[in-house]
């Protein structure tokens, strides 16, 4: 079944509303149980977004921490990403840029699942 963020977060009672904001595509803003979503993204990046925020409201986070980011983004990932499609395309998928495309992710989101997959040296 496929991860829809803004159910997700709907099932959390949490607000999703896109507005101008210069400073980063989304915003968790805890004490009003709301995200705001920069407007204007592109669907991919609005969905991967908000997956990322998602992740800051259920893990409790409550200000911007380094660690808080890379779990977020891990969190995000995880969610959006099956991992039986995701291994299917790498198999034929000349690069990462075709494979995220082809999964609905960035890039950058698809690189953060392959990091979390590979075990550790």
């Amino acid at each position: 079944m496929e991860y829809d963020p803004y159910e997700h977060a709907e099932k959390l009672g949490i607000n999703v509303i896109h507005r101008k904001i210069r400073s980063a595509n989304g915003l968790w803003l805890p004490d009003h149980r709301t995200i705001v979503l920069r407007e204007g993204m592109r669907a991919v990046w609005d969905r991967c977004t908000l997956a990322h925020e998602i992740a800051h409201a259920d893990l409790g986070h409550r200000k911007d921490e380094v660690a808080h980011e890379v779990a977020a983004d891990r969190y995000a990932a995880t969610r959006l990403i099956r991992a039986d499609r995701c291994w299917a395309l790498l198999a034929w998928a000349p690069d990462a840029h075709t494979a995220a495309a082809e999964l609905g992710v960035t890039t950058r989101l698809l690189q953060v699942y392959l990091k979390a997959q590979t075990p550790a040296a």
